[in-house]
């Protein structure tokens, strides 16, 4: 009887990972019919294949550097903030004359 529960409780299939070398494809089946593969390694686990959800890209990135403490999560509040700001005009080709100054000054 295999002891391991994914998500949601149901009874994760396990494979060492000479089986997963073997049948990836089959494996990878599994997953992408919404089950959980538990990769093992002399029996112990070592990682797990899951299928990817919906809203996994960069909002999942930006959730992990929030959870890291590497950066920290905004209020919503920004776009109104910005829209308030007053709207400047700058003349074409001074901005990159500043930027080209500020880059000789650091050679």
């Amino acid at each position: 009887m295999n002891p391991w529960r994914g998500s949601g409780g149901k009874e994760v299939k396990t494979a060492a990972i000479s089986e997963l070398k073997a049948k990836l494809s089959e494996h990878i089946a599994r997953v992408k019919r919404g089950e959980e593969v538990l990769v093992t390694e002399r029996g112990k686990p070592v990682a797990r294949i899951v299928p990817v959800s919906p809203g996994t890209g960069e909002d999942d990135r930006i959730r992990d550097l929030v959870r890291r403490g590497v950066i920290r999560a905004g209020k919503g509040r920004l776009r109104r903030a910005l829209s308030k700001l007053p709207v400047c005009s700058v003349p074409e080709g001074v901005v990159l004359k500043v930027v080209d100054e500020e880059r000789q000054d650091r050679r």
